[in-house]
């Protein structure tokens, strides 16, 4: 469990970095389904399928090493 606590952030750097070279650019990333997301008075690019897979990724390594 712990694992996946220290998978969260290493997946939302992932997910925010990607997507903002992608959507920067003005593209959509295909099924990345990159999109511009608003919080209050900020915008960002956001991906979830990006999200979802580096954090998985990252569980994975960080299971491999205990």
């Amino acid at each position: 469990m712990s694992e996946l606590v220290k998978a969260l952030p290493c997946g939302a750097l992932l997910a925010w970095i990607t997507a903002l070279f992608i959507g920067h650019a003005g593209g959509l990333g295909g099924t990345l389904a990159v999109e511009q997301m608003q919080v209050m008075e900020q915008s960002f690019y956001w991906s979830w399928p990006i999200f979802l897979g580096g954090t998985a990724l990252a569980w994975g390594i960080m299971a491999l090493q205990a």
